[in-house]
């Protein structure tokens, strides 16, 4: 058995099916959490932002400087990066070594302190989205939690 179909409604029918996908698509992006980790001084941290807002994304913006994680927190963040602490520091600010972070000696939670007292150890910029987590660097790197 064979149908005909007329071509302008096939086309149609494509084009309702697009809305409906990117309507789904956009609509499903806004709804999901995440967290973006920024600083608005970083310039990797800002290009981050500008992706995921590319990408329909309405991140909850954590200006972390002015509100750093707390202990608790921070430790959930390195358990979805699947990281151990020191990974996640600027070790190249002076801040850590004048703050004794370079101590090979602290143990996890030490160094957690350490960034919740010094928030400017922390890498940036870090997204967390469905349950994951990624640092920024380079900014794309983020759009596989996504």
């Amino acid at each position: 058995m064979h149908f005909l179909v007329n071509p302008k409604l096939l086309n149609a029918y494509s084009s309702i099916n697009d809305i409906i996908s990117i309507s789904f698509n956009s609509t499903y992006k806004s709804l999901m959490s995440v967290k973006i980790y920024h600083n608005p001084r970083c310039s990797k941290s800002r290009q981050t932002l500008q992706l995921l807002e590319e990408q329909g994304v309405q991140a909850e913006v954590i200006e972390y400087l002015k509100t750093p994680p707390s202990a608790a927190e921070l430790d959930e963040v390195l358990k979805l990066l699947n990281i151990e602490p020191r990974a996640l520091m600027r070790t190249k600010e002076a801040e850590y070594k004048a703050t004794g972070m370079d101590n090979p000696d602290l143990d996890r939670a030490a160094l957690i302190a350490g960034m919740v007292a010094s928030p400017k150890l922390i890498e940036r910029p870090i997204v967390i989205s469905n349950g994951k987590a990624a640092i920024g660097r380079p900014p794309e790197s983020v759009l596989a939690i996504l």
